[in-house]
């Protein structure tokens, strides 16, 4: 073996192990809590973290076959963070209430000083 190829060794296999203690603090994570944007951030992590132990097997083997399984799950965690994001919003959005005088406002204290 010759003196790139193992550096590159060494340097993959530092990434494993980096991914994989990244992966045991994002269990933590989702198991702790505290509140659901916690999770779904670290949902988020989680496929981020596969793509990144797709890549390094992909770079330890040399083979591009695992490139266009990296690009769907990129997509699909994207997708995910942006509905469950969207989920969150709609679910923490003030809803209107109508005052004695029938004006609208959202909390009751739209017109306070802070």
């Amino acid at each position: 073996m010759s003196g790139p190829e193992s550096v590159d060794r060494v340097l993959l296999t530092a990434a494993v192990v980096l991914i994989i203690i990244a992966g045991a603090g994002l269990l933590t994570r989702i198991w702790r809590g505290p509140s659901m944007l916690d999770r779904a951030i670290s949902l988020d992590v989680c496929a981020a973290l596969i793509i990144a132990g797709l890549g390094a097997k992909s770079a330890f083997a040399r083979d591009p076959f695992y490139f266009p399984i990296m690009l769907v799950l990129a997509f699909l965690g994207f997708t995910g963070s942006v509905g469950i994001a969207r989920f969150i919003a709609a679910r923490d959005r003030p809803t209107l209430r109508r005052g004695a005088d029938g004006a609208e406002s959202s909390d009751g204290r739209e017109g306070e000083a802070r």
